[in-house]
């Protein structure tokens, strides 16, 4: 269930009370308090709506202006108590956590595709941290640089952009990875150069056996399996109600940990081993991204599909 406040202006009333009246299935616990609106001035109009219909409301609210001379704010209701709810919940098919409310998933997806030094920091530090782990080859620190990593943001909104058909977001989505990870992998090379001349690092970490980390610079079916498995459940965490299973996608793939083998063999000159890892960095990408754009498509699918059953059992009860 989301909470809307909107913000209605005079000439926008009628068209507004439409659009409410039209989802009225989906649509209780209307408010309406009129001029209480300052700026923008107007009715403040407060409802409830099923996640299931706000996508579509959101859709219809946009066509008649109310984002534009009006205002419209958002938010999540963790409890609802009222015959009004109840009768709304009634006719939903499935539960409230499968409903995309697409408005909000490509505002997140913008808020993810913005190049900044903070992103840069992040996965430098990821990188280095992943570095670190390939020559300790320590488990542990390879699971903290891929929770550390952000890279899957831009990921997810490459996937968005391209079910939505938003160009322009694919196109910062792969800025983004791409200086990013360009970036990262240069900082962790000079800083596995610093950690050689001063002793810390050996000059071929490659030289030695690595069995709890050599795959990360192995590609084979698995790792792209892996990766289109992480993606669907990373989409499903973004346009869902419950995102516990972020953290879960972040550590089950190995981009981060792959960048710092990359710049390892780069520090070293093993050749080899920097075209293994740059490989299983790009099976891990299109894997990830592969699985968003499926998870979306069939979202579509299975949303519109169980919108038009909930409201045939809603008007049989």
């Amino acid at each position: 269930m989301l909470h809307f406040r909107m913000i209605v202006p005079s000439g926008l009333a009628t068209a507004v009370d439409r659009v409410l009246d039209a989802h009225r299935e989906h649509v209780s616990n209307v408010i309406r308090l009129p001029g209480a609106g300052a700026e923008p001035a107007g009715d403040v109009v407060l409802c409830d709506v099923d996640r299931v219909a706000a996508s579509e409301l959101l859709g219809e609210l946009h066509a008649a202006g109310l984002d534009r001379s009006g205002s419209i704010a958002i938010e999540t209701v963790e409890l609802t108590l009222s015959p009004s709810a109840k009768r709304s919940a009634a006719s939903v098919f499935g539960g409230e956590d499968d409903a995309v409310v697409w408005q909000e998933v490509e505002a997140r997806a913008g808020d993810e595709v913005r190049l900044t030094a903070t992103f840069l920091v992040f996965m430098a530090v990821a990188t280095m941290i992943a570095a670190v782990g390939v020559v300790s080859d320590q488990p542990i620190l390879i699971v903290g640089a891929m929770v550390v990593g952000p890279d899957f943001g831009p990921l997810a909104a490459m996937a968005v952009g391209i079910v939505r058909r938003r160009w322009r977001v694919v196109g910062r989505s792969a800025v983004a990875i791409l200086v990013g990870y360009a970036s990262a992998i240069v900082v962790a090379m000079l800083f596995s150069l610093v950690m050689v001349s001063w002793g810390v690092f050996p000059a071929d970490p490659f030289a030695f056996s690595h069995p709890a980390t050599e795959f990360i610079w192995t590609p084979n079916v698995l790792s792209y399996i892996v990766g289109f498995l992480a993606g669907i459940a990373g989409v499903l965490s973004l346009t869902s109600a419950k995102s516990g299973a972020l953290i879960g996608v972040l550590i089950s793939v190995t981009t981060v940990p792959a960048a710092g083998a990359a710049a390892l063999a780069l520090a070293a000159g093993e050749w080899h081993t920097l075209g293994t890892s740059l490989l299983q960095l790009v099976v891990n990408l299109a894997a990830i991204v592969t699985g968003g754009v499926v998870t979306l498509f069939v979202q579509i699918r299975v949303v519109r599909s169980g919108v038009r059953r909930g409201e045939r059992i809603g008007s049989r009860g």
